[in-house]
């Protein structure tokens, strides 16, 4: 069965940091506790200045995001090696992110954490797309398709397996690298 996720889009621009994604303020939640863990995801894309980004990420009063899918310019998650970034945004309903590049310790994170998918694109779509705008990412395929228009995205290669089991432990577990908890 084929792996897609249809959901609006939130559209960013380049270096989106991590105290952006979650502001540092909110680093004293704790993910592994579920009221906090949900919390965190309330906060995410808090960071963002409010006269670039007039569209509240989460809106007001509410604990999950519309958006299930981010696109962004260049270097998203730049900044601090904070694993919370991409745990707020699995925690707000994030499944993926499509951007022309991601800052290494945040694409890591978002593998060890199997919060979410980070794609990167060849192409510039920050630029054509809107926030709001209706996209089907198809993560057999390695493609994303957004007002009639369809991309071809760099494939995850061997990261998605350790997504898909929710995260760098969780696979190691499935695939009898470590022992599971009895």
């Amino acid at each position: 069965m084929a792996k897609t996720i249809t959901s609006k889009v939130f559209v960013v621009q380049d270096n989106i940091d991590t105290d952006q994604i979650i502001p540092a303020h909110y680093l004293n939640l704790i993910p592994t506790i579920p009221e906090e863990y949900a919390k965190l995801g309330s906060y995410a894309m808090a960071g963002l200045p409010d006269d670039q980004y007039p569209t509240k990420f989460v809106p007001e009063g509410q604990v999950k995001t519309p958006y299930g899918i981010i696109i962004a310019g260049r270097n998203f998650g730049c900044g601090s090696s904070r694993e919370h970034a991409p745990i707020a945004l699995g925690a707000a309903g994030v499944e993926a992110v499509v951007a022309e590049s991601f800052a290494r310790i945040f694409f890591r994170n978002s593998v060890a954490t199997g919060e979410l998918y980070p794609f990167d694109t060849p192409e510039r779509l920050c630029e054509s797309v809107k926030t709001g705008d209706e996209a089907t990412l198809d993560l057999d395929h390695d493609t994303l398709t957004v007002n009639g228009k369809t991309y071809q995205l760099k494939p995850l290669g061997d990261v998605r397996p350790v997504i898909d089991a929710g995260g760098l432990f969780n696979y190691a577990r499935k695939s009898g690298m470590i022992a599971s908890a009895q």
